[in-house]
């Protein structure tokens, strides 16, 4: 079976995407774009061992 081409020949670039705790604030933001992040309560954030 052939591969995706929409997946693999994408012309969207790789992102660097950062998270930072901040005064309680769970924050991820993608430093490649402008605008592009979203902020949450700490205490609210996902575990990510429980999707292991």
């Amino acid at each position: 079976m052939a591969p995706d081409s929409a997946v693999t020949q994408s012309a969207v670039g790789h992102g660097e995407v950062m998270t930072a705790v901040d005064d309680g604030r769970l924050l991820i933001a993608d430093v490649s774009r402008d605008d592009a992040w979203l902020a949450m309560r700490a205490d609210d954030a996902p575990v990510l061992t429980a999707y292991r």
